[in-house]
């Protein structure tokens, strides 16, 4: 099959000025209504090349590496790549993932805080030779495992934001990392920089300062050891805004200048991962039931009409058991939009959305404001990109959704005059010619 997320056999349609992404869901839409209904993305791989140029058009100076946890879709690895972007991977599947599109292995790091042995050994085997470590145990494993090693030791950050509470948190204090400094001399395992990590909740770019301080606080230290210090990892955490890189970057330049100038030898990096892939997704779920209930059941939060009038609850053909699985760990904020058209003054009533499982977990949008749906209307949410793609929902009887790519011909020039390094993706693209509706034979082809 065409057309899912693991799929490298992949499809991408170039869209002409006329075709847009609008058009595009309106065509899906109208071929899932009549062939089964079931949840759907659209991929705009153009968005990642526009995230890519406002990378280099922000901050240059640092190179992004990739988290392939966060969407691992082959046509998404396959841009990244010819762009010329790092990786960094948690897992052996994730590198295998990305050796095999040809990556080399110094363009990837191995990033997962508690590594298994045999992906030590796998890492070792395939050449990654950079990899994180916050603690001694995991050195002891990687001296054991891995002599080519080069450690980047895990620094924590002070992030009060309690934007992640709940989370397992990582990163060794800064005094504990003259320690590891000595036990990796007694190891003999290489020491080659420092990474940390700021958390996309934290609101106050300040927790900058702290960390990069600290930072150049381990590179001094590991100078007394003797070692050779050439890499610094900024982690990832940016939101994908504009606003937020920019911000971000007008903290930690002047920091970089005076810690880690430009001659220095050092190599900063980053992990951005939602940055790069969140706006490039939408997801398409349709309404399979439906309850009227009493307007006082929904929770306050929203603005209610009169107590006389109904609030509904929807269930969708996707929950947090599938497209929405960041909502059990976290505050994903999903903001539904109704796909047919209604009347600007049609009433609104107080909703709630729920996934199919039927599980008090699987509540999708506790309350908003929207005007009756029947079963079988859709709702379309943006912003899908991260997270979201699971191997298949543990309801057997709920199919993965599938996923059609597209790019606007323009984004396709822009990709050009971006510096693609590999033509192999352009093997996965094909033309929509403008104004011509797209239909099951002309549209993003699903089987092979």
């Amino acid at each position: 099959m065409k057309g899912f997320i693991d799929d490298a056999n992949y499809s991408v349609g170039l869209l002409d000025e006329g075709t847009n992404l609008g058009n595009v869901i309106d065509n899906y839409v109208n071929e899932h209504t009549l062939t089964g209904k079931s949840a759907f993305f659209v991929g705009d791989l153009g968005k990642i090349v526009k995230k890519h140029s406002q990378w280099q058009n922000v901050v240059a100076q640092i190179r992004p590496f990739y988290a392939v946890r966060c969407n691992s879709a082959p046509a998404v690895l396959e841009i990244l790549a010819a762009l010329g972007t790092g990786f960094a991977c948690s897992s052996k599947n994730e590198m295998a993932l990305v050796q095999e599109l040809g990556v080399s292995p110094e363009n990837i790091i191995y990033i997962s805080p508690c590594k298994q042995v045999s992906q030590i050994k796998y890492a070792a085997k395939i050449g990654v030779n950079i990899m994180t470590c916050d603690n001694e145990i995991e050195l002891k494993k990687i001296a054991r495992n891995h002599s080519n090693a080069k450690v980047l030791l895990h620094l924590a950050t002070e992030d009060d934001s309690g934007g992640e509470e709940g989370s397992m948190k990582f990163g060794s204090t800064l005094k504990n990392c003259r320690h590891l400094l000595e036990c990796a001399k007694e190891f003999d395992v290489q020491i080659i920089g420092v990474k940390f990590h700021v958390s996309s909740a934290c609101k106050e770019p300040q927790v900058y300062v702290h960390a990069l301080s600290d930072a150049r606080c381990v590179f001094d230290m590991a100078g007394e050891f003797g070692f050779t210090m050439s890499m610094l990892d900024i982690g990832g955490g940016f939101t994908g805004t504009a606003f937020q890189l920019e911000e971000v970057n007008h903290v930690i330049r002047p920091l970089l200048d005076v810690y880690f100038p430009e001659g220095s030898g050092i190599k900063i990096i980053s992990e951005p991962g939602s940055y790069f892939v969140s706006s490039a997704f939408t997801l398409a779920v349709n309404i399979i039931a439906k309850k009227v209930v009493e307007n006082e059941k929904i929770p306050s939060g929203v603005e209610k009409n009169r107590s006389d009038e109904p609030a509904f609850v929807y269930y969708m053909n996707d929950g947090v058991y599938g497209s929405f699985a960041s909502k059990l760990s976290e505050d994903l904020n999903a903001i539904p939009e109704v796909h047919k058209k209604y009347k600007k003054d049609e009433p609104l009533f107080p909703s709630s959305l729920w996934g199919p499982s039927c599980d008090e977990l699987d509540r999708i949008v506790e309350n908003c404001l929207l005007p009756e749906l029947n079963v079988g209307d859709w709702l379309i949410f943006t912003d899908m990109g991260a997270d979201s793609f699971q191997e298949a929902s543990v309801f057997k009887d709920v199919p993965r959704p599938a996923v059609y790519y597209m790019m606007s011909f323009s984004d396709w020039c822009e990709m050009q005059d971006s510096g693609i390094t590999s033509d192999t993706v352009m093997k996965n693209f094909f033309f929509v010619p403008s104004c011509l509706q797209l239909s099951q034979e002309d549209g993003f082809p699903t089987e092979a």
